[in-house]
């Protein structure tokens, strides 16, 4: 049960207590009613006669001194305000009474009162009247039924005798899906509280879990196989000029996937493919083999849909992904000082009509045609995109320095790979070759030529109109299983890691935004 890892079950549980905390706030929104609520607090409570008991000794002066029964008053200041998440109005109030508060003060006995209102809420204070519940009797104070908005508030400052500072206050009353109850207030080094409780233990619980699981994959991550990671063997064969990329793939997914096995074996995109082709017919299902092409595979009778001879006809076809754009150039030896070749020039040269480069505005040297097999991709492009489908003149040396046929034009070989035929062409004076754009690029003793005045380059190969290019295939016979090394490292060259790989040996990858366009347009 590969699924149960630590890094799942934390994700789980995560995901499992974020959905708890959506539905328990869609519930308590839906079921449990935003209450009204009206908070009270006594904000003073002071004595103001010569009765120490009654909350320590005072000098006064004036009234305070000559009043009656001052000797045991006492001032309190009572708050009373809207704390609550919603208006309140006087139809909000539930007693039967007139009034709609009760105000007891324990133990003393009310002498008078005096009533104010914050700023802007003058209007409070019409409600303050006898006709509208005020009285006070004893030690009780009924306070009218105020409506207050969201905040509001006003202040009762009472006058009383008897009883002790202290003593308790009590306010009381109905409040129609809301209650009456003591508040505190916030002093100036208090904050107040951004969360509740319960929100403050889902936060937490929601931090470490999110935290744990970043930690966990953070931590694991260097040792994480990539997503295309499958075991196996597989070979990879086809394409020379696709070798340096085919390579330095088996490297890097061999060193992110281990267990898988993988061997290269390049000896040209047509030979590649029948290889393949050869493979699957004897196979049960697709072998374990990607065969890579400078081109498409058409000239074979498993993708050629025009073919009548196919020995198989329900043997199934190749199928072919688009990997990348690669660009080719020819190259010429340095003691050819020609730079550019116009497309015309090029097709007269491999037809054998140029014998000396002095036919063409170069030096007095032989021409040399140093080529590629049948079998090689390079060469195939270069018969599609630049000769017009014509084949090179016949060849006519085996070592590429003497004309073996006599009535041939000129000499011409054929030579099995990119690196010999670039070899040949840095040895040999007047010699042209040509190969994949990065392979010929750095060398000494050769040179690119460019096309009707186009350069080669990968840059600006959308616009640039250069005709000497080609997108890669990657061939399998039939689709191989979803979870086979060869669709995992197909996905893994394409759209994974190796984009990087192939974009460092100087082609464009066909996954991404640009290759998709120019790789469907070719």
């Amino acid at each position: 049960m590969d699924w149960l890892s630590p890094e799942n079950v934390v994700a789980v549980l995560t995901a499992a207590l974020g959905l708890l905390a959506t539905l328990g706030a869609i519930w308590y929104e839906r079921r449990v009613p935003r209450r009204k609520r009206v908070g009270y607090r006594v904000q003073m409570d002071t004595a103001i006669g010569d009765n120490v008991r009654t909350g320590g000794a005072n000098a006064r002066l004036g009234l305070f001194d000559e009043t009656p029964e001052m000797s045991d008053a006492t001032l309190v200041l009572l708050r009373v305000e809207n704390d609550g998440s919603q208006s309140i109005s006087d139809a909000d109030y539930t007693g039967r009474a007139l009034h709609g508060l009760t105000a007891v003060f324990t133990g003393r006995t009310v002498r008078g009162l005096a009533v104010t209102a914050q700023v802007g809420a003058d209007h409070l204070m019409e409600h303050f009247t006898p006709s509208a519940g005020l009285r006070y009797e004893g030690s009780t104070l009924h306070i009218p039924r105020v409506p207050l908005n969201r905040g509001q508030h006003y202040k009762l400052l009472v006058l009383l005798t008897g009883g002790a500072v202290g003593s308790e206050v009590i306010v009381s009353g109905g409040i129609q899906a809301g209650a009456v109850q003591p508040n505190r207030s916030t002093t100036p080094d208090d904050k107040p509280p951004l969360f509740s409780g319960p929100a403050k233990v889902l936060t937490a619980l929601l931090t470490a879990s999110v935290v744990t699981l970043a930690a966990m994959i953070l931590l694991t991550e260097e040792d994480r196989a990539p997503i295309e990671c499958a075991k196996g063997e597989l070979t990879l064969t086809g394409s020379t000029a696709l070798k340096p990329v085919a390579e330095e793939l088996k490297a890097k997914y061999e060193d992110d996937c281990p267990g898988a096995r993988i061997t290269v074996s390049s000896h040209g995109s047509r030979d590649g493919v029948t290889e393949l082709i050869a493979a699957g017919e004897r196979a049960e299902g697709s072998p374990p083999i990607v065969a890579l092409s400078d081109g498409p595979a058409t000239d074979d009778p498993a993708t050629d849909e025009s073919a009548t001879d196919d020995p198989a006809p329900d043997r199934p076809p190749l199928s072919e992904t688009r990997v990348a754009l690669s660009v080719f150039t020819l190259a010429v030896n340095d003691k050819v000082t020609l730079r550019n070749l116009s497309t015309a020039a090029v097709r007269r040269l491999y037809r054998g009509e140029i014998r000396n480069w002095k036919q063409l505005g170069g030096p007095d040297l032989p021409v040399v045609l140093v080529s590629r097999t049948f079998s090689s991709g390079t060469r195939q492009t270069l018969q599609r995109r630049v000769l017009d489908g014509a084949f090179e003149v016949r060849e006519s040396s085996d070592d590429c320095t003497r004309k073996d046929d006599p009535e041939a034009p000129v000499i011409r070989c054929e030579l099995n790979s990119t690196q010999q035929v670039l070899d040949a062409v840095e040895r040999l004076p007047g010699a042209v070759g040509y190969s994949e754009l990065r392979a010929a690029s750095g060398r000494e003793g050769l040179h690119r030529l460019s096309l009707d005045g186009r350069a080669a380059a990968l840059d600006g190969i959308a616009v640039s109109g250069y005709a000497y290019r080609e997108i890669e295939y990657a061939y399998t016979y039939g689709e191989p299983p979803a979870d086979s090394l060869a669709s995992k490292f197909l996905a893994y060259a394409t759209r994974g890691s190796g984009q990087d790989v192939i974009r460092t040996h100087g082609q464009l990858p066909c996954a991404t935004p640009e290759g998709l366009r120019i790789c469907g347009e070719e």
